[in-house]
C-alpha cells in the first residue's frame, strides 16, 4: 500500500499534532494539554490495578464536596452517593465523567498514576491536578498534559495486551463522543463489543478530551488491520470546530488505512 496522504494541518487558527504509528506524525513530540484525554491515563493505572488485584473492581466508594464538578459528565445530576470503582471508571471513560475521574484520582493518586504512566514510557504526558471548573491562576495550568506521540503509544499498548490494556480498551469501546477524529471513519458508534482484526466493516474505541481552546481525540481503529491514532490540538477561544473539522480530515485518512485490503506489516500494525 502506497503511503498515507495526511492532510496539511500547517495553515489552521491553531496547533494540531498527529501521531499514527507505523504511518505518519506532525509535531508528535510537541507537549500540549490533553483536557480529558488524560484520563486515559487514570484509567490505565485503575485497569491494571484490577488486574494485579490491588484495586477491587467492587469496592464502594462515596463521593466527596470535592470531586464534584461541573462540565462532563452525570453525576451531579444522579441522586447515589456512593459507587464501585469499575462504576466510575466506565463513567469516566463512556461520558468523561469529571466527577468520577476526580473519586478516581483520590483513591489511585496522582503519583500512581505518575509511576505507572512512566514505567509504561511515557516521559512527558502526565496527570497534573484533579478537574477543577474553573481552573484558577493559583492552580497547576491544566488537568493533563502529553504529547500525541506517547498518548498514541498507549492506545497501542492498551490494544496489543491482552490483561489490563483489553480492561482499558473496552472501557473505551464504550465511549459516547466521536464527534472528532472517530467523526470522519465509517463506523457503528454504538459498537461497543470488542472487535478483532480482521473484519469487514470498521470498529472504533476512543477518548476525546474538550476544552476552551483544546480537542483531542486518542484511539484504536480495526478493519483488515488495526491503527492507533492521536490527535491533539489547541487553538483560541471560538476556533475549535476549525481544529474539529481538521481532525475529521485526519481521520478519514486513519480509517481508509484500517479498512485496506491485504497484510499489514507489523511495522504498520498500530
Amino acid at each position: 500500500m502506497s503511503g498515507p496522504d495526511f492532510p496539511d494541518v500547517s495553515a489552521l487558527p491553531g496547533t494540531l499534532a498527529y501521531a499514527v504509528p507505523g504511518w505518519g506524525e506532525y509535531l508528535a513530540d510537541e507537549v500540549m494539554p490533553l483536557a480529558s484525554v488524560g484520563k486515559l491515563l487514570l484509567l490505565a493505572s485503575v485497569a491494571q490495578g484490577f488486574v494485579s488485584g490491588e484495586l477491587d473492581p467492587g469496592e464502594p466508594l462515596g463521593l466527596l464536596e470535592q470531586d464534584f464538578s461541573a462540565g462532563s459528565g452525570l453525576l451531579v445530576t444522579l441522586s447515589p452517593r456512593r459507587w464501585t470503582l469499575l462504576d466510575l471508571a466506565r463513567l469516566t471513560a463512556a461520558v468523561s465523567d469529571n466527577t468520577a475521574t476526580n473519586a478516581l484520582l483520590r483513591r489511585v493518586g496522582v503519583e500512581r498514576v505518575a509511576a505507572d504512566a512512566g514505567a509504561l514510557g511515557l516521559e512527558r504526558s502526565r496527570v497534573l491536578d484533579r478537574i477543577r471548573e474553573p481552573r484558577l491562576a493559583g492552580h497547576p495550568p491544566a488537568f493533563a498534559v502529553g504529547t500525541a506521540r506517547e498518548v498514541a503509544a498507549l492506545a497501542a499498548v492498551a490494544a496489543g495486551d491482552r490483561g489490563w490494556g483489553a480492561v482499558l480498551l473496552g472501557w473505551m469501546a464504550g465511549c459516547l463522543d466521536r464527534s472528532m477524529v472517530a467523526a470522519g471513519i465509517a463506523h457503528d458508534p454504538e459498537d461497543s463489543v470488542v472487535r478483532d482484526v480482521p473484519l469487514s466493516g470498521l470498529w472504533v474505541a476512543n477518548k476525546t478530551g474538550t476544552d476552551v481552546g483544546t480537542r483531542c481525540d486518542v484511539g484504536v481503529v480495526r478493519g483488515a488491520r488495526q491503527v492507533c491514532y492521536a490527535v491533539l490540538t489547541r487553538c483560541a477561544a471560538g476556533r475549535e470546530f476549525d481544529m474539529v473539522l481538521a481532525m475529521r480530515d485526519v481521520g478519514a485518512v486513519v480509517g481508509r488505512l484500517a479498512g485496506a485490503g491485504g497484510s499489514a506489516s507489523a511495522e504498520a500494525d498500530g
